[in-house]
């Protein structure tokens, strides 16, 4: 008889290797099941198949009195419920007792993103010299403004990704799905210094050799971590007071996109969303700034 730590190490080879989930989903799904086990445990079920509707809502109520988030337990009960339909599929379960139980309505939250003048001080910062590293931050900044892709997406990057003829670059986003995305003058007048003093500089004086677009002083690749923690060096720098965080680049690339009258597919392309109802969370944001300009400008505002 296979047992449920078996069962599990299965699921987590599934979604890894056939369903190609992200390492960060890997995790999330498995630390939500080991989760739910303990809960298990608790209340002395030995087995996956004897979990019914009953003991669901029970466990439900339960991370409410935790005081879990509701968008929290929405992840829970569909990491859950992609579970029970593996083991459904593989016969180690005759019924899915996740099938009835419906999401907890999300809270609606807002991306946040930079305004003009704190876009100006940040790229105030990464012009102020040409020093390498200071080279490598400002083609950081160019790249996720210019482009709105993930900081993790960013590492990825390497030299042959670029085809700097047509001025796009080859993107490996969530799930290994690919997308070609553009990029404009002010990148490419950034890497090009970058390449040249930056890049070479510190890759010739640690004798290092690589592929990859991004490096940290060492000549290394550089990770999403590395990334982000030379963003916030930049963001801290540039002295702005409210609490911020580096994807924000992200969500401005996508604000001002729409601001300025692009279509929402061809941002949803851009961004490599997998349907459009993730971008449409941006349309919010942009109502909020037509609101606010009608406000101030309109004289029966």
């Amino acid at each position: 008889m296979v047992k449920e730590q078996q069962i599990l190490e299965m699921f987590m080879t599934y979604i890894q290797n056939e369903r190609n989930y992200s390492d960060n989903t890997v995790v999330a799904y498995h630390d939500d099941i080991l989760d739910f086990q303990t809960f298990l445990n608790q209340q002395h079920i030995l087995n996956y198949q004897d979990v019914d509707y009953l003991l669901i809502r029970l466990y439900l109520t339960e991370l409410k009195r935790e005081k879990y988030s509701r968008s929290s337990v929405s992840r829970k009960i569909s990491s859950l419920r992609s579970f029970y339909n593996f083991m459904l599929r593989e016969e180690f379960v005759s019924t899915n007792p996740f099938t009835y139980v419906s999401h907890a309505k999300s809270e609606l939250r807002l991306p946040k993103f930079f305004y003009n003048e704190e876009m100006e001080a940040l790229f105030q910062v990464v012009y102020e010299n040409d020093e390498a590293l200071t080279l490598r931050n400002r083609v950081i900044f160019e790249l996720l403004y210019g482009t709105g892709i993930r900081v993790s997406e960013s590492a990825d990057i390497q030299m042959n990704d670029i085809d700097r003829a047509y001025q796009a670059i080859l993107i490996r986003g969530k799930g290994n799905k690919e997308r070609y995305v553009p990029f404009g003058s002010f990148f490419e007048d950034a890497m090009q210094e970058y390449l040249n003093k930056g890049r070479k500089v510190l890759m010739k004086q640690h004798r290092k050799e690589h592929n990859f677009l991004l490096i940290n002083h060492y000549g290394d690749p550089l990770t999403a971590r590395g990334i982000r923690y030379a963003l916030t060096k930049v963001i801290e720098k540039a002295s702005l007071t409210r609490k911020i965080h580096p994807h924000m680049l992200r969500h401005t690339f996508a604000t001002d996109l729409l601001n300025n009258g692009a279509d929402m597919r061809t941002v949803q392309e851009l961004l490599g969303h997998a349907s459009l109802s993730s971008t449409q969370i941006y349309t919010h944001v942009t109502k909020e700034h037509l609101k606010a300009t009608y406000m101030k400008h309109h004289p029966r505002a």
